[in-house]
């Protein structure tokens, strides 16, 4: 289920392990995920590009250091047609849910048109941010003016010489901003919570770099393997508080003292809480953004929106043209609005009612043969997520070999059970649990979606037999 990143990972190492027997379902008209579904102005990705792809299909330009949207869609359009995924491919066809039959020991799966196939294993790769997130703001469906999401920009609609609001400055936020802001008469950027930032790279390699990734290709390798090594050994630590967390404040304070020279806008984008707490961003245009006579950071919340503009806590009314939500997404819905049903008819909407979990991030008892890629607590937001997918799809091709006849696999609860307490431990230890809203938490304050660790633990654990966390069932 899914024809993004962790889909497409899947398929291709099936592939490369001699099976064919699959089926990739992808709701939407092509793959990408994310990538084909974010088209706004300055999208882009803050992960270097060489660790940004798979191991066994690796990123080879010598140009661009950090990939924009247009590269990454098709890079991965590459990697379907490269692995003979079309023919796999399903296209236009949602799944509205997944139940396990009792009485075969396989799966039942519906689309959202009405059709049914049953298969032995079912592996969802939908991760959790394709749903946009619009905020519940009082009169938001009375605006007259245009409006859309980020991940639903309306490339039709001209915001030359236009009043626009930008609601939200977390990643899409800044790196549309300066794109809009060049030419719109106005931009009013409403921010709840500031951000930590700090200084991108350059977004093109140097001369000498491109000399030797060209001459010598194997450099691509060391620069890959160097920028894995620096994220998961210094960026990693962040989380927990650890050695990098001082120099990594110290680091986004400097950079914002140096961009933003107004005393009083510079405190209005310094953070109160830890950093790491929420994502960082890696941006040089924000900040000099904000600058701009043209840009105003509005701070005060939002009361209502009116027909022709918006009005803040203090009672201040901004005409606008256009409001663009750049709210993120539904994250901690995984798998909604999918029906999933497991053993006994046990609901995972149910299982999940106090918040996503999963072994490993993969499976559930009671779900057999039910898998997930880039599930419950596998988000990274110190490293490549693509290193995490293929550990998955490593461990899942794994789990497939000790059914080499046939069967049932599914998670002990005792596995589930010694898991689940070590990652509540591990989360315990980092910044998350405390005051900062993000994406990471649901509402009440339950950590479902990133790592707690560093990559290189998640690659131990994923390494272990999945024997001894698994049983072996008979329909």
């Amino acid at each position: 289920m899914g024809a993004g990143f962790g889909g497409l990972c899947m398929a291709a190492e099936l592939k490369r392990a001699g099976i064919d027997s699959f089926t990739i379902f992808e709701k939407e008209g092509d793959v990408g995920g994310i990538w084909r579904d974010n088209t706004y102005p300055g999208c882009g990705c803050d992960v270097p590009s060489h660790l940004y792809s798979f191991s066994f299909e690796k990123y080879r330009d010598v140009a661009l250091r950090y990939p924009e949207q247009r590269e990454i869609l098709a890079y991965l359009q590459h990697v379907t047609d490269s692995y003979d995924l079309r023919g796999h491919l399903r296209t236009g066809a949602g799944i509205a849910s997944a139940d396990y039959s009792e009485s075969t020991g396989r799966w039942v799966v519906r689309t959202t048109s009405g059709e049914t196939h049953i298969f032995d294993i079912v592996i969802s790769a939908v991760g959790q941010l394709h749903r946009p997130k619009l905020p519940d703001i009082p009169g938001r469906d009375d605006f007259k003016g245009e409006s859309f999401h980020t991940a639903k920009w309306n490339h039709d609609y001209d915001l030359s010489g236009r009043d626009v609001a930008v609601i939200g400055t977390g990643s899409s936020g800044a790196q549309l901003l300066s794109h809009v802001a060049r030419v719109a008469r106005r931009v009013d950027v409403y921010q709840r919570t500031p951000n930590w930032v700090v200084p991108k790279p350059r977004t093109e390699f140097g001369p000498v770099t491109r000399w030797a990734f060209t001459r010598l290709p194997f450099t691509q390798n060391i620069y890959r393997a160097l920028n894995y090594l620096a994220a998961d050994l210094a960026l990693s630590p962040i989380i927990a508080r650890g050695w990098s967390a001082r120099p990594a404040e110290w680091v986004a304070r400097r950079h914002l003292r140096k961009q933003i020279r107004d005393p009083l806008l510079r405190a209005k984008l310094t953070p109160d809480y830890p950093i790491g707490c929420k994502r960082i961003l890696i941006d040089n245009t924000f900040y000099p953004t904000l600058n701009r006579a043209n840009v105003e950071l509005v701070t005060d919340g939002i009361s209502r929106i009116t027909p022709t503009g918006i009005v803040t806590a203090d009672g201040e009314h901004r005409d606008v043209d256009a409001v663009i939500y750049a709210t993120g997404f539904r994250t901690t819905e995984f798998l909604v609005p999918m029906r999933v049903r497991g053993r006994g008819g046990v609901s995972l909407d149910e299982r999940w009612a106090d918040g996503a979990e999963a072994y490993l991030g993969m499976a559930l008892p009671e779900f057999p043969n039910l898998f997930f890629v880039h599930g419950p607590n596998t988000i990274l937001g110190h490293n490549s997520n693509i290193f995490m997918i293929e550990c998955q799809v490593r461990y899942v091709l794994s789990c497939l070999r000790l059914l080499p006849g046939g069967g049932l696999l599914e998670v002990r609860p005792e596995a589930m059970r010694d898991y689940q307490r070590w990652l509540e431990k591990a989360i315990s230890r980092t910044v998350w649990p405390t005051g900062c809203q993000s994406w990471y938490k649901t509402a009440s304050g339950r950590v479902t979606n990133p790592w707690p660790a560093s990559t290189m633990r998640y690659r131990k654990l994923t390494r272990r037999d999945p024997a001894d966390a698994f049983r072996v069932l008979t329909p």
